[in-house]
């Protein structure tokens, strides 16, 4: 569509920003506390709050604490909040087992908040790293991430979560046909309706350091990533990875990081219309929360303005550490 509009000057951009009332009515992209889900990282004990320091603001919980914080998103209205575990490392093993223990941390914070909010929507991580010995998202051996014997850990993982309450799965291993498995095992088992957030474009990139320190991989992971997660010069292979996803029955779609790949975001959403969601990750995050402590930005409105940006890319939500801090402000606490 080509646009139409009359020359200057009977045409004045300018007319439809001069006051605030204006500017709000012709906003096109627009953020509110239903776009937002809340991650959250985990931790064994009670009453306990560990400060992850290379994520200002942030901090792991133990499960009673887990559950007062979706409290406070429901009393926020934010619908939904995502587990990440931090598992002690003596349970962490080459083959992962603890990941499918219907006992872990994270099932048991799954049933514990479910229990006290159950109108909040509780996602869930579906990843081997927590619990892998070697710090990968897959299973290893001999150095070679093993992608067909990983998706059978990940169905029995999925399993587990769909046992404790889970409402949406969220694989983001970047395993090749561990949809195709999850869906298939979630309807033989009667979880129908258990929905999957796939990470259909997780790329490689510099942008997770924080958030391996958040759930203690940083020092387990022995080389990289790079054989299962995507190159950060590819473009049109998302697209191909997000159409398998759907095929193979994600229900939703994820780009992963977020700013550095808005492209990637306003792609997907053109090609496919399927719900899209962005992960604005714990490096993005930090970014803004360091520059703003040094008083380099202002951090609430750098906040805000990345947060629209992903709106205006044609997400229909986004994963964010400042989900309650934006919920606050959007609802004039």
């Amino acid at each position: 569509m080509q646009p139409v509009f009359a020359p200057f000057p009977h045409t004045r951009f300018r007319r439809t920003r001069r006051t605030e009332a204006l500017r709000n009515l012709t906003q096109e992209a627009r953020l509110t506390v239903h776009d937002l889900i809340w991650p959250v990282f985990l931790r064994d004990g009670a009453g306990i709050r560990e400060p992850v320091h290379s994520m200002p603001g942030v901090e792991r919980l133990s499960v009673d604490l887990v559950v007062e914080a979706a409290v406070t998103a429901a009393d926020l209205g934010i619908p939904a909040i995502c587990l990440f575990p931090y598992t002690d490392p003596a349970l962490k093993t080459a083959d992962c087992r603890e990941a499918w223990n219907p006992e872990n941390l994270a099932n048991r914070a799954i049933r514990a908040i479910k229990a006290r909010v159950p109108g909040i929507a509780v996602m869930t991580d579906v990843a081997l790293d927590p619990y892998n010995a070697h710090g990968h998202d897959g299973i290893v051996q001999d150095g070679v991430i093993l992608n067909d014997e990983t998706v059978e850990a990940l169905v029995k993982m999925s399993l587990a979560q769909a046992e404790a309450g889970a409402d949406i799965l969220g694989p983001s291993d970047m395993m090749d046909g561990r949809i195709g498995a999850m869906r298939g095992a979630l309807e033989a088992a009667g979880h129908k309706d258990v929905a999957i957030l796939s990470y259909a474009a997780k790329y490689a990139s510099a942008f997770y350091g924080p958030f391996r320190d958040a759930v203690g991989a940083s020092g387990a992971l022995k080389g990289d990533k790079k054989t299962y997660q995507m190159n950060p010069a590819n473009s049109d292979e998302a697209l191909r990875l997000v159409s398998r996803d759907l095929s193979e029955g994600a229900d939703m779609v994820m780009v992963k990081p977020g700013m550095p790949y808005l492209d990637i975001c306003r792609r997907v959403k053109d090609a496919f219309g399927a719900p899209t969601y962005a992960y604005q990750v714990s490096g993005e995050y930090a970014m803004i929360k360091g520059a703003a402590a040094n008083g380099w930005i202002d951090g609430e409105k750098a906040m805000l303005e990345s947060l629209v940006a992903f709106k205006r890319a044609g997400c229909d939500g986004i994963l964010t550490y400042f989900a309650p801090e934006v919920a606050r402000l959007l609802q004039g606490h």
